[in-house]
């Protein structure tokens, strides 16, 4: 694992339709790879950001009939580049482990080679359920089905860890992911504005410390249809947590350069995927988590 390559994380504001998001994630890949990226990731909610449920679920396809899905595909095949489609809102009601007649989403990210092959599926585990200070109120439950598997899939340059957004907060996850073997962690998100603000660039890079791996975390930024708006600010952090690009406030791309030979020396430094210790949790209190 000695190759470097150029990873590009795609920032833009999504549509609450498919088809100019289509457009400007194609045209932001060809753009970054003419920039030399090898490995190309978008944010969360590629395909749409559709703030009303009822169309939301109405404009959701399955896998095989999903029109962003196969238009990146092919934009992945024409450019020769690796692919992370960060997420898009999948129809499952027809997957064999769904239930007969229930239609339940999947927000799910898709891992595509340079062929333009799937290579890996993730659907999001957490469920970004939430009510934040200003009023905002967010139920990702409501819409779509929580995955239940965490995802580790091989690229030329390594093993890549995937998630989505909200499973950002869950450090849990990303250990396992690294203690199986990832070297690159992808966290494609579309993160509030107040939550952006508070946590997002410490998040990222605590994620990146704790694990001694790459992180790339493509970013929504902007406002979306019924006002919601999102943080940007994409990041690729190193592993020791040093910030190699910010994608800030605005359309477009940012790329780094990425030396695998990196996690080595940062795990030889602290090497603390080996030091865990099995403890005895403690009993847990009568009262609520939350404060009285």
């Amino acid at each position: 694992m000695t190759a470097t390559f150029t990873a590009a994380c795609i920032q833009f504001t999504a549509a609450r339709d498919h088809e100019p998001n289509i457009r400007i994630v194609s045209d932001l890949m060809r753009r970054a790879r003419d920039a030399g990226a090898d490995f190309i990731l978008t944010p969360e909610n590629t395909g749409l950001i559709e703030p009303v449920g009822r169309l939301r679920r109405e404009k959701a396809r399955d896998e095989p009939n999903h029109p962003v899905l196969a238009a990146l595909r092919e934009v992945a095949r024409e450019t020769g580049s690796w692919l992370l489609i960060g997420s898009v809102a999948v129809d499952i009601s027809g997957e064999p482990a769904i239930p007969e007649g229930e239609r339940r989403l999947a927000n799910r990210s898709y891992l595509i080679d340079s062929s333009g092959a799937i290579v890996a599926r993730y659907d999001k585990i957490h469920m970004f359920d939430v009510d934040l200070a200003n009023g905002e109120s967010y139920r990702e439950s409501n819409a779509f089905r929580p995955g239940g598997q965490a995802v580790l899939a091989d690229l030329p340059w390594g093993v890549l860890g995937m998630t989505v957004c909200y499973d950002l907060r869950f450090p849990q996850l990303y250990r396992a992911l690294a203690q199986a073997g990832a070297d690159f962690l992808a966290i494609p998100s579309a993160f509030t504005v107040p939550t952006g603000k508070a946590h997002w660039h410490v998040l990222i890079r605590a994620r990146a410390i704790e694990n001694g791996c790459f992180v790339f975390a493509p970013a929504q930024w902007g406002e979306h249809a019924e006002r919601r708006r999102t943080y940007g600010h994409s990041l690729i952090v190193d592993p020791w947590g040093e910030l190699l690009a910010d994608g800030g406030e605005e359309t477009g791309f940012v790329t780094a350069r990425i030396d695998p030979s990196r996690i080595a020396e940062v795990r030889g430094m602290v090497p603390s995927l080996n030091h865990d210790r099995p403890f005895a949790k403690p009993e847990p209190r009568a009262r609520a988590l939350a404060a009285e």
